[in-house]
């Protein structure tokens, strides 16, 4: 079967290949797991079900560090209500009044699906433990614009086993690279349509794998 790079070879200006939308999940290694988590809190000396009031507190710590955040960087964090509502529209419009220097851009609330755990005492073994649950708890989203990556998100929730969700588009870091290298570009949404130097940018592009695999 032919390519369409071959059949349309006369007209296409260069071929370069790079991420797009990186995604990389993340959170505490003894949390991680409702065997791990009974672990932590019976080496705590913790009671399986005083889990509730522990939890808490830790929700409240991420909530405050919310606000921390928003203020200390002047936002306003903006809960969603459950409305059918694109986030990238909003930032995008945001960007084009505040330019895309570095740092943070602006954080949204709102609740979501989430693992959680629940207290359970098994009559027949006699054990007491967490069992994996689910639920819908507060999530918070922190867009914010670094030197090489460029926009990016970090997802939060406020429930154990806080797992993060980082997020940022492998064309904006690509975007980044030429700028820093001063290779002329064309972008269009998320796609060049024209780079000076195709296999220098295909060289900015591949630089990227190895810190991926670390991390």
């Amino acid at each position: 079967m032919e390519l369409l790079t071959e059949r349309h070879r006369s007209k296409i200006a260069g071929i370069i290949s790079c991420f797009d939308r990186v995604i990389i999940q993340g959170t505490l290694a003894c949390f991680s797991y409702a065997e791990g988590m009974t672990k932590y809190l019976y080496s705590q000396k913790i009671r399986v079900f005083e889990y509730k009031k522990f939890a808490e507190a830790l929700r409240e710590e991420i909530k405050s560090s919310a606000v921390k955040i928003a203020q200390e960087n002047g936002l306003e964090i903006e809960y969603l209500n459950g409305i059918q509502f694109r986030k990238e529209d909003c930032i995008r419009q945001i960007l084009e009044k505040r330019g895309s220097h570095p740092g943070f851009v602006h954080i949204f609330s709102t609740t979501e699906l989430c693992s959680a755990y629940r207290p359970w005492h098994d009559k027949k073994s006699g054990r007491t433990y967490l069992r994996p649950d689910s639920g819908k708890c507060l999530h918070y989203y922190f867009y914010f614009i670094d030197e090489e990556l460029e926009l990016c998100c970090i997802r939060v929730p406020i429930y154990c086993p806080f797992r993060l969700l980082f997020y940022f588009n492998g064309h904006n870091r690509l975007a980044a690279g030429l700028k820093k290298t001063g290779i002329n570009f064309t972008s269009i949404d998320n796609a060049f349509s024209h780079i000076d130097n195709f296999a220098q940018a295909q060289e900015i592009s591949d630089s990227f794998i190895p810190v991926l695999k670390n991390i």
